[in-house]
């Protein structure tokens, strides 16, 4: 049991179990302490003005201190916000607000919803805030972690996402409407990202739950997308789902590709599943090979290997972070040190940075205080325990400080050169980018737990093991809990095994039962009855929850994607 425990929990990530729970050389106790208070500082300034100026808008507009809806009309900075608020240690705003979307989200709306950025923020922060409601002191439902309401909202949003993988390849639409399912005018053109970032969540849905649907087509998804690799071992940019051909031919790790490898390495770590680690190692092979140049990744042509656009993207800075999962610690610190040069040249990353030149890209200009550098530092300062990061730490503190701060939350910054800023506050600033800084400088949070410490029990079998360690961050850094997974899966096994039996005896009864003694009652009077028919194969698939679907329907050609697409022709 032991041994189980520390391969599904503690393993993720090996290299941290050797962390050092010391300060950097140039940074005592004191001076991380005093980073933390900035950072909640941080967190509450924001926190508090989008609950005042924008709830329930999905985001803050903090130049004019009001809202906007984005993404689906979910209070998503909320849903993003909810697990971070226990991670910086506020029990008690964690329970009012998870009881807050209990009693006001509505799935059930006609809203164009991305497939992709509902599943990473709201199915992801719901199963996050699922997992960790018994350590935030909520009362949770007998049978808890395979059960409870955070976890029947976040079923509720996966299926309403169910629709846009009914393609003949398999591979999803990127948008779909919450209450009609897929627009029959829907492009099939989906960005690769947005085919390759499932598996974390539905995965996990789906071994809480019991339903094998969500972990079915989130795998589907994947091995479609992999077939599709070129002969150099890349993949692209976009791709026609219906006819699984490239529609932009770039490939690269940045915008529309980057977490789809991420995934792999997670999905691999978290599933103890060998055939997604392969899959990434044969596109590390690939990217190596085509794509890195100096310590930096270029964008080239899939089939050829030709740059095409010698950028780096800010997006591109989760690569080193990802690096540290697999131990390949010596890459990932040169190319962090790459781009954490860019960061001190601008005080943020610009979306796009042309290498050659050593500058901007021009419309490429804004950092909308996205996480990737952070999170990048927050996983190797764990790994090395190397000051250097604590630095970059610092850095990003007093950046965002300085420039985005105003009167009503934190504005993106609209061009790095100028520090002109833009009228959004996204998400994931409170869900990622503070989150991830305030892990940097808190070595001693439950996070970072090696084993050390769990809870037992909590579910029908007693040697049920959580919160030992080994947490998983999907891509919006909603931290979940592998111990989870086996705790529910022999759970629901063993629930499934009793309700074979239940139907076997069933059947053996009604069998039993000659025509002559149907209806008749101990008197020996008969009584009107309707008639049972025998369990069979086919009821008993019918009994689980439904693949939703729409008909089958005509769509045009048309592209309309959200963010820059990269053909042959740009």
């Amino acid at each position: 049991m032991l041994k189980y425990l520390y391969i599904s929990c503690v393993c993720v990530l090996h290299a941290l179990l050797n962390t050092s729970h010391v300060a950097g050389r140039d940074f005592t106790r004191q001076d991380m302490a005093d980073y933390r208070e900035r950072i909640k500082s941080m967190f509450y300034h924001a926190y508090n003005n989008y609950l005042e100026n924008a709830f329930p808008y999905d985001e803050l507009r903090p130049l004019t201190c009001d809202g906007q809806d984005t993404w689906g009309s979910f209070s998503l900075t909320l849903i993003d916000a909810l697990d971070t608020l226990l991670i910086l240690g506020n029990s008690t705003e964690f329970q009012r607000v998870a009881r807050l979307l209990q009693d006001r989200i509505n799935f059930d709306i006609d809203v164009n919803a991305s497939v992709f950025e509902t599943n990473i923020r709201v199915v992801g922060g719901l199963l996050s805030a699922h997992l960790l409601s018994k350590k935030a002191g909520v009362e949770v439902d007998v049978g808890w972690p395979c059960t409870g309401p955070l976890l029947r909202m976040a079923e509720e949003a996966a299926r309403k996402l169910l629709p846009a993988f009914q393609t003949p390849t398999g591979m999803p639409y990127g948008t779909v409407n919450l209450l009609h399912g897929v627009n029959p005018t829907e492009t099939p053109v989906t960005c690769t990202a947005g085919i390759g970032t499932f598996i974390l969540e539905f995965a996990t849905l789906s071994r809480l739950t019991g339903d094998p649907v969500f972990e079915e087509v989130a795998k589907k998804a994947l091995r479609a997308l992999w077939k599709t690799r070129s002969e150099i071992g890349l993949v692209g940019n976009h791709i026609d789902v219906l006819s699984s051909k490239w529609v932009a031919q770039d490939a690269g790790i940045g915008a529309g590709v980057d977490s789809y490898f991420e995934y792999l390495v997670k999905g691999a770590i978290m599933l103890q599943d060998e055939e997604l680690m392969l899959m990434f190692s044969e596109y590390d092979k690939a990217i190596k090979n085509y794509t890195k140049f100096d310590d930096w990744y270029l964008w080239v042509q899939m089939h050829k290997g030709t740059v095409t656009m010698p950028v780096f993207q800010s997006l591109e800075a989760f690569w080193p972070g990802m690096q540290s999962l697999i131990g390949d610690l010596d890459n990932a610190m040169k190319t962090f040190l790459n781009y954490y040069t860019v960061w001190k040249q601008f005080g943020g990353l610009p979306e796009f940075y042309s290498i050659p030149q050593g500058y901007t890209v021009e419309k490429r200009e804004g950092y909308p205080l996205r996480p990737e550098l952070i999170e990048s530092a927050m996983y190797l300062y764990r790994a090395t325990g190397d000051p250097t990061f604590l630095k970059m730490g610092c850095d990003a503190v007093e950046s965002i400080e300085k420039i985005s701060k105003v009167e009503c939350g934190f504005a993106t910054v609209k061009d790095v050169r100028d520090h002109k800023l833009d009228n959004r506050m996204e998400s994931f600033f409170l869900a990622e980018t503070v989150k991830y800084l305030y892990l940097l400088f808190d070595p001693d949070n439950f996070l970072h737990n090696s084993g050390s410490q769990f809870d037992t029990g909590g579910v029908l079998n007693a040697d049920c093991i959580l919160g030992a360690g080994g947490y998983i961050f999907n891509t919006e850094a909603h931290p979940l809990d592998p111990a989870a997974l086996h705790c529910c899966s022999r759970r629901q096994q063993e629930f499934l095994e009793v309700e074979e039996m239940m139907l076997d005896l069933k059947n053996s009864h009604l069998h039993s039962r000659s025509p002559n003694n149907i209806g008749q009652t101990a008197q020996g009077e008969t009584k009107n009855e309707i008639e049972i028919e025998p369990v069979t194969e086919s009821d008993k698939k019918k009994m689980k929850a439904p693949i939703l679907s729409c008909p089958s329907q005509l769509f045009t050609t048309k592209l309309s994607v959200l963010g820059q697409v990269f053909s042959d022709d740009t």
